[in-house]
């Protein structure tokens, strides 16, 4: 009897060994389908994160309204830039250099259409303090005359040198005179800020677009960076010329 239980109790063991290492092979085998599973589904969630783009960096998608966008950017563009310009022409004079850009916004009126003065008149400069605007044709003298006092331009008063000649000297600008010039590029900058709105708004209201769209937002930025060259042009000038706001 001893040996006949002995027999049986080897038979149950090694009968027993296969089941519990085929358990312990499908759990492990679980585990791991378990934990590749997870892997999968956090990769792919991070995947379609990174794809995400904030409202804020959507760029404008709709073809109207990105060519009103872009018609409204060249038309502020081309205000600030005219501005600039200004500027340029102010700080020269403010730092008593002279040059025939001085006389750039004259426009001389004729019988068929008003023409630059460069175009109808030579400009040139004598012994740094002089403008000598030379005539192409004579009879335009009169007319010549009269666009120069009407370009309202501070220290520009015209002499009669000869039949063709008009002598224009410019004065060093005084302290008062640099404050002028400021002063005056000040409310020119108020009136291409002003204008630079009108056309933010004119936009928005032909675009007749959704509160908190990107068009929306999007249009405002371009507003306010052009809002901020005009404030950059105009600080620069009050540093170069030394006047106080």
């Amino acid at each position: 009897m001893s040996l006949l239980r002995l027999a049986f109790r080897n038979f149950a063991l090694r009968t027993a060994s296969p089941v519990t290492s085929v358990g312990q092979r499908s759990t492990r085998t679980l585990l791991r389908d378990t934990t590749r599973h997870r892997n999968y589904a956090t990769k792919g969630k991070m995947k379609s994160t990174d794809r995400l783009v904030p409202g804020s960096k959507q760029p404008i998608t709709d073809a109207a309204a990105m060519a009103e966008y872009t018609k409204t950017s060249t038309s502020m563009t081309n205000a600030v830039d005219w501005f600039r310009r200004e500027c340029q022409g102010l700080e020269t004079r403010a730092s008593g250099r002279i040059t025939p850009a001085l006389l750039s916004p004259v426009r001389v009126k004729l019988a068929d259409k008003d023409y630059r003065l460069e175009e109808i008149a030579t400009v040139g400069v004598r012994d740094g303090t002089i403008l000598l605007v030379t005539l192409f044709d004579e009879k335009n003298m009169k007319l010549v005359e009269r666009a120069l006092y009407d370009s309202k331009i501070p220290g520009v008063v015209p002499h009669r040198q000869d039949e063709r000649t008009i002598k224009i000297p410019i004065p060093k600008p005084t302290v008062d005179a640099r404050k002028e010039l400021f002063a005056g590029a000040k409310r020119k900058a108020e009136e291409i800020r002003v204008q630079v709105r009108k056309q933010h708004q004119a936009s928005i209201k032909r675009g007749k677009y959704e509160k908190h769209s990107i068009e929306l937002e999007e249009f405002q930025k371009l507003t306010d960076r052009h809002i901020g060259e005009i404030d950059a042009i105009l600080a620069s000038l009050q540093k170069s010329t030394g006047a106080s706001k």
